[in-house]
């Protein structure tokens, strides 16, 4: 069963990933080399880092839950 929450990767090093979610997963990069896929709630905070990776992800109340700025960024069953 495909997760309820959106996945992101960070495949090019992005400095900041821009999102629509504050509950999601962080999977690293494409797998087979991605790391623990970690479930991260932002809360109310705007922004937040994986603790796995050090990712930084930015809410964006414009963006849909599953979108990403860049769009490559977004993983999984959409």
């Amino acid at each position: 069963m495909a997760s309820p929450y959106p996945k992101f990767r960070n495949d090019n090093a992005a400095a900041e990933i821009r999102i629509g979610a504050r509950a999601f997963h962080c999977i690293g990069v494409t797998p087979p080399h991605d790391h623990p896929h970690v479930y991260i709630n932002m809360g109310e905070q705007d922004v937040i880092l994986c603790p796995y990776c050090g990712t930084s992800f930015r809410f964006d109340s414009r963006l849909g839950p599953f979108a990403a700025d860049p769009g490559d960024a977004s993983y999984g069953d959409v």
